[in-house]
């Protein structure tokens, strides 16, 4: 099953499809679940207190991801400004993750810190081919 298909598909979509959309909405998926799993890997750590303000960072990223590509992937009618508008606040929400997960070198905080670099590439080709409105 393919989400990318599946936005294609949609019969609002038309010419206004990218395949950068599609790869930023599969990678939002994935990164959401990934993301998620690394807060709660933290809790399980020894130093879990100390990694309050990363934990949450995680957490606010995945549920990020997970706006983005609910909206991404709903293309009935005109929604190019809350696209942007969600893909902008899940950018900024992996950096900030990003930024914490990459100081701790448990495999779990490494693999956060990859997603978070794919979709942030992801999302910022996405949103710079869609159409300005």
């Amino acid at each position: 099953m393919s989400i990318r298909e599946m936005i294609q598909e949609h019969p609002s979509v038309k010419d206004d499809y990218t395949e950068e959309l599609g790869e930023a909405v599969k990678h939002a998926m994935y990164g959401a679940a990934i993301i998620n799993s690394c807060a709660d890997a933290c809790l399980a750590e020894e130093d879990a207190k100390s990694r309050a303000e990363c934990i949450r960072r995680c957490l606010d990223a995945s549920d990020a991801c997970t706006a983005f590509y609910r909206i991404g992937s709903r293309r009935t009618g005109e929604n190019i400004p809350a696209i942007k508008a969600a893909g902008a606040a899940a950018v900024i929400a992996c950096e900030q993750c990003h930024a914490l997960c990459s100081m701790h070198d448990d495999p779990h905080c490494k693999r956060c810190a990859r997603m978070c670099e794919e979709v942030i590439a992801d999302v910022k080709k996405a949103l710079h081919k869609l159409r300005h409105d």
